[in-house]
């Protein structure tokens, strides 16, 4: 067992390596309550993790239901990208409850209230702050100096789907030293009524004249998120329900907004905006994620 600070990483079991190879998963806990699972990923040719290379290192929220596809998504285009850097993938989640979510991802994801505004009694503490610290005193030293202390980590990426794709733009805004490149895919820009789109602002007043780079930023969303069609087998009752609900969110405006707001940002070095044509919430989890490793490899 690894400890850093008041933090403990127990391994789980492993995978066996004709199942899953170079795969591990840790339970990380800071003997307070605070729990994660974490999986991390590396490339089928490292025969150990004593490698001496340079490699890159994709940090993916929600990694109980996208750790795994970008792992294999990594792993498999390699006889077709044949200059593919070696990369790291590390998913953060959560031990499995009785529930869809944990209820810490609530907290983790949720950015601080605007100054002046009245938070709802009923809502979860802002943790987004806290998660910025472990993301970048906890996991990332555990990742470089425990697990791979011979390896040349060159750039990070952060990719982050929903609510985690509402916490990828509050760490852009705030910490855009913290990764080379940020992914957000059907970010929850329609929380607190859109207040986020209000702070893009902030990233203009951050000095970021020490960095080797600026940041790059990918948005992505799906073009059934705003605008569902009619499934074969539904109602026009159970459809005009549904579709009542998902357009409260207004994906596409959204999210063309925050690219319009956001482009052209000096303190970034390039931004770009995909719909994915056809796709719904959950289906632009998986095309953003394998995009947003193109993204991240192709500079």
């Amino acid at each position: 067992m690894a400890a850093l600070a008041n933090w403990s990483f127990a391994p789980l079991p492993p995978f066996a390596p004709t199942i899953f190879p170079n795969i591990q998963l840790w339970n990380v806990s800071d003997g307070l309550g605070l729990e994660y699972q974490v999986e991390v990923s590396w490339p089928f040719e490292w025969t150990s993790q004593e490698a001496e290379v340079s490699a890159l290192a994709m940090y993916v929220l929600d990694g109980n239901a996208l750790g795994m596809t970008a792992a294999e998504a990594l792993k498999r285009r390699g006889p077709v990208e044949f200059a593919q850097p070696d990369t790291v993938v590390v998913a953060i989640g959560y031990p499995l409850t009785d529930t869809v979510y944990s209820p810490q991802r609530n907290i983790d994801f949720r950015p601080p209230l605007p100054k002046g505004s009245e938070p709802n009694p009923d809502d979860p503490p802002s943790g987004a702050e806290d998660f910025i610290v472990f993301l970048e005193d906890v996991l990332r030293p555990f990742v470089r100096d425990t697990l791979f202390p011979n390896v040349n980590f060159t750039r990070d990426a952060l990719y982050g789907h929903s609510f985690g794709g509402l916490f990828s733009i509050y760490a852009l805004l705030t910490r855009p030293d913290l990764f080379d490149t940020f992914i957000t895919a059907s970010p929850a820009i329609f929380w607190n009524n859109g207040s986020i789109l209000d702070e893009v602002g902030r990233l203009q007043k951050i000095d970021t004249s020490g960095e080797k780079s600026k940041p790059a930023f990918a948005i992505g969303y799906g073009s059934l998120e705003q605008f569902p069609i009619k499934r074969r087998t539904e109602t026009q009752e159970d459809f005009e329900f549904r579709k009542s609900i998902i357009e409260t969110f207004k994906m596409t405006d959204n999210c063309n907004e925050l690219y319009k707001r956001i482009l052209g940002n000096p303190k970034l070095r390039d931004v770009v905006l995909k719909e994915y044509e056809g796709q719904d919430h959950f289906g632009v989890g998986a095309s953003a994620l394998t995009d947003g490793i193109d993204y991240f490899l192709d500079w």
